[in-house]
């Protein structure tokens, strides 16, 4: 889908350098990609602390089964 951003040039560059990009437009494809997956891994953090677990579970022995 063609979507036209005003990107300032100077960002679009340091980050096409910085990672070693060809182009601009594999810059903003690894920077949507990289901000979708850090929002993901937000949401997981915040069930920290709210998942119970059954007290007999043993995660030890179900890592030798495997």
């Amino acid at each position: 889908m063609p979507t036209n951003l005003a990107i300032e040039d100077r960002l679009i560059e340091e980050a096409r350098r910085v990672g070693r990009h060809k182009t601009k437009k594999a810059v903003v494809t690894e920077a949507l990609e990289e901000y979708i997956q850090r929002r993901k891994q937000m949401e997981i953090q915040d069930l920290f602390g709210k998942v119970d677990y059954l007290p007999d579970y043993d995660y030890k022995a179900q890592r030798r089964q495997s």
